[in-house]
């Protein structure tokens, strides 16, 4: 049921149970932000890292070597940002439907302002630069 819809207004009651749900999506969106930033930092630190040691002990490169890991983390990173930015903003589009008096989202946006920040630091890794 819409409560939009009816002919009713909204009770403040069923008002603040989507305020209260829409804060839940947005601390949901930020800890999705913190893991992810959490394993594209720590990726591109251990795809750095390796490289700098394998230029100082002309190591060997192996297909499943650390700059492997590293690139890996932070592609599981922004994909995770992205697959969650996708679903937060399904969920608050429904609950906006609904309760039209809900604010932008915060969340969402550093969300994606991380993931366009992890592309060069994936691209950095790649190429080692």
């Amino acid at each position: 049921m819409n409560p939009q819809n009816s002919s009713h207004p909204m009770d403040t009651n069923t008002r603040l149970s989507y305020h209260r749900t829409y804060l839940s999506w947005e601390r949901t969106q930020m800890s999705w932000v913190r893991t992810a930033l959490a394993l594209i930092s720590f990726g591109f630190t251990i795809s750095k890292f390796f490289e700098y040691l394998n230029t100082r002990e002309q190591g060997q490169h192996t297909v499943f070597s650390a700059r492997t890991v590293g690139l890996l983390m932070i592609a599981i990173g922004m994909i995770s940002l992205v697959f969650s930015s996708i679903l937060h903003r399904k969920a608050l589009l429904k609950l906006k439907a609904d309760c039209p008096d809900l604010p932008n989202s915060v969340a969402g946006l550093f969300a994606w302002l991380i993931s366009l920040l992890a592309i060069p630091a994936f691209i950095g890794a790649c190429l080692k630069w």
